[in-house]
């Protein structure tokens, strides 16, 4: 049993190693992508009160092309103005531009985000990462098993002794199962944001399945076309009078002719950076359709949103975040000296050797 465990650890390893140890660097750099984003104002304090936001809402939605803000926070002082599929900018939070971008290659953040979440492949891109995140499951637990057998002679080192392939097997044993509590968090918080169903199981325990999987589909509203000329200042007026204690993140506009305008808002209380405070108007008249409770949702649900900020160190401070980068450092590395030590240190088969032997002795 043990030995058909250990050749699939090592043959999934060697297949997805190098997925996994892309996916840990590219998540490791986003942890502190708001520090090497060098614009003035990016340090810049928050400004949420009603007045200063309404007034930069109106001023950035009023340019050509605008469809939504992502509005700053206490760790990123700009707001990100979207243009279009990929163009975009940002702002500060007097609404003053920036910088722009026509696509999302020329920001490495925006770059190094969709490969960490599509692998530049859109949801097919989802698919593999979600595939490699169960595997990445697997072998935390296979991994943990397998060294069980050979505790006695563990050994923490940061770096393999040498290259060869016994040294770098002994170093992925062992450094695997100190970061093992780490690299389950990472990948069983980063699988459910991909697999719903994965993710519906792990919330099991809050609440009832169908009422957290009901709660987590966003509720459709229907309204009139786009008007003209749109009364922010009604919308945020009213969003701020719902929920006083929150803050404004994410105004979108309709994406088809019908959709609400949708304003995003963080309460305090909530871990997910954005929030899942929403409230949806209706896009001809601004009459304000539906608003959502982030904090009224089912247990299952409210578990559900505090994946992500585990997952990116949005909550916990540099404490956490340090440990993060330890767990994406030790997933780089564990999965690329997988995929060395398998396709490219592998031993010779024994048949072969014998044979080699054979004929140089003749």
């Amino acid at each position: 049993m043990l030995k058909l465990l250990d050749t699939l650890h090592r043959w999934t390893g060697g297949l997805l190693g190098l997925v996994l140890a892309l996916l840990g660097l590219s998540g490791t750099i986003l942890l502190y992508d708001y520090l090497w984003i060098g614009f003035p104002g990016t340090g810049d304090a928050l400004r949420g009160d009603l007045a200063t936001v309404t007034a930069t809402t109106e001023k950035l939605m009023a340019l050509p092309g605008a469809q939504g803000i992502i509005y700053a926070d206490d760790r990123f002082g700009l707001h990100q103005l979207r243009f279009g599929k990929e163009a975009g900018a940002y702002a500060s939070q007097s609404g003053d531009i920036v910088t722009r971008w026509a696509s999302q290659w020329e920001r490495p953040e925006l770059w190094i985000f969709d490969f960490h979440h599509h692998l530049f492949a859109g949801d097919s891109g989802e698919w593999v990462i979600g595939i490699a995140g169960l595997a990445g499951l697997f072998f935390v637990v296979s991994g943990v098993i397998l060294w069980w057998r050979t505790r006695k002679t563990f050994q923490f080192r940061l770096w393999p002794k040498r290259m060869s392939r016994p040294a770098i097997v002994m170093h992925h044993r062992d450094l695997g199962v100190i970061v093992a509590p780490l690299l389950l968090i990472s990948v069983v918080t980063g699988t459910m944001m991909i697999f719903r169903p994965f993710a519906l199981g792990v919330v099991a325990p809050f609440g009832p399945v169908a009422e957290t999987a009901k709660a987590l589909d966003p509720p459709k509203y229907k309204g009139g076309p786009l008007a003209a000329k749109v009364d922010y200042s009604a919308m945020l007026t009213e969003a701020r009078r719902r929920f006083p204690d929150a803050e404004f993140r994410i105004l979108s506009l309709p994406r088809k002719p019908g959709d609400p305008i949708s304003l995003r808002m963080k309460q305090p209380a909530e871990w997910l950076p954005n929030g899942r405070t929403t409230l949806a108007f209706d896009a001809a008249t601004g009459e304000l359709l539906a608003a959502r409770d982030a904090l009224a949702l089912p247990p299952g649900a409210q578990a559900f949103n505090m994946a992500f900020p585990i997952h990116a160190s949005k909550v916990g401070g540099w404490t956490w975040r340090i440990l993060l980068t330890i767990s994406g450092l030790a997933m780089t590395m564990l999965g690329s000296l997988a995929v060395w030590s398998f396709w490219f240190k592998r031993p010779k088969p024994v048949k072969r050797a014998a044979k080699k032997a054979a004929l140089a002795s003749t």
